[in-house]
């Protein structure tokens, strides 16, 4: 009789213990879902539509920019970056961040050459830029120029345009060499030459 109490009793306790954890488990199933929405609020299109209606791009513009571009948030910083940075307008950087391959170098292009230049043709640094392939080399020649070389800021972009598009020519247009395994040499072809047997010509019947 003592032994059935004691069932009894542990069957309470645990049916006691049991209905909390089962009322907590089954509250956090309920919240988990909500708090990973709440958390992916706070992505790459989040942070690119908060950084460019900060720089003064319409909420419908911000919106459509952010939805198309394949790294929103480089395209966002990209933006951000040339607005605060030079004298350039965000709503002017816009589509260009848009069309570059690489926003981040675009911005870094755009910077440096409106650093030396003194601010003086901002938007053409946009377009040469935005037009260049390698747009952190394309920086780089006119800043090394221009810090070096008195040339009008027009003929330093043209010149390192120029440049940047023949060597991309010469880079695609080369033929790779060939890799070779270690220890080995290149094959030469080379003539044989004749062995003494051949040079005398073979006498009429005989063989």
């Amino acid at each position: 009789m003592l032994k059935s109490k004691k069932a009894v009793s542990k069957g309470q306790t645990f049916g006691i213990i049991t209905v909390p954890v089962l009322a907590i488990t089954g509250l956090l199933t309920a919240i988990l879902p909500d708090m990973a929405i709440a958390a992916s609020y706070r992505n790459d299109y989040s942070v690119c539509a908060e950084g460019l209606v900060k720089a003064g791009i319409t909420p419908e513009a911000a919106s459509q920019g952010c939805a198309k571009a394949l790294r929103p948030r480089d395209f966002g910083a990209c933006v951000v970056k040339i607005d605060r940075q030079t004298e350039i307008a965000a709503v002017d950087a816009l589509s260009y961040c848009g069309r570059a391959r690489r926003p981040e170098d675009l911005a870094t292009c755009v910077v440096g050459v409106s650093s030396i230049t003194q601010e003086a043709i901002n938007p053409a640094a946009l377009n040469y830029c935005g037009r260049s392939l390698l747009p952190v080399r394309f920086g780089q020649c006119v800043v090394g120029l221009l810090s070096k070389i008195e040339l009008p800021p027009n003929q330093a972009l043209d010149t390192c345009i120029d440049g940047s598009d023949s060597s991309l020519i010469g880079v695609s247009s080369s033929t790779p060499p060939t890799l070779l395994p270690a220890g080995s040499s290149p094959s030469l072809e080379t003539t044989p030459v004749p062995t003494e047997q051949q040079l005398i010509p073979s006498q009429p019947g005989s063989n």
